[in-house]
């Protein structure tokens, strides 16, 4: 699934902006049907998050939102995304927890809209996926930026 993904078409972008336009009356909806999944796909997954989901649902929806609203601009966003993958690696997010993700995605995806799902849109969501998790494993493999005493970097 995480193989180096093509840029989207201008005809993915539009298919995953509309139809994430009709998933977000439903947000909390997809949220839950989101973790749900997640954990019947692997439990472990669980002890990495708090009791209480609720912030966590919200900033999962926020992230996606900020996503689909920049797929034009994804280039500008992966350096964000790339120290999103650093932080998730000190949660204990692993390159192979990225597969288990986009599946609970999908499916949620397809769930939730229903017989508008269709192969078209199974690939655009997948390869708009893939450019995120692509880019947070990048992040998350890459070395810990040096980090230097504030006095020596002013001088």
């Amino acid at each position: 699934m995480l193989s180096e993904r093509p840029t989207m078409t201008p005809r993915q972008i539009e298919i995953v902006k509309q139809s994430f336009a009709k998933i977000m009356p439903f947000k909390d909806q997809a949220a839950e049907l989101f973790y749900c999944r997640l954990f019947e796909l692997d439990p472990s997954l669980r002890l990495m998050f708090k009791s209480d989901m609720t912030e966590q649902k919200q900033k999962l929806m926020v992230a996606i939102a900020m996503v689909v609203t920049n797929l034009e601009k994804m280039d500008g966003l992966l350096p964000s995304v790339r120290e999103l993958g650093r932080r998730h690696k000190t949660y204990g997010v692993r390159n192979r927890h990225y597969d288990v993700v986009g599946a609970a995605l999908l499916w949620t995806l397809e769930i939730g809209l229903g017989s508008s799902w269709d192969k078209e849109l199974a690939e655009a969501w997948g390869n708009a996926y893939g450019r995120i998790a692509q880019a947070m494993i990048e992040g998350a493999e890459s070395p810990e930026p040096e980090r230097r005493p504030a006095r020596q970097a002013a001088e």
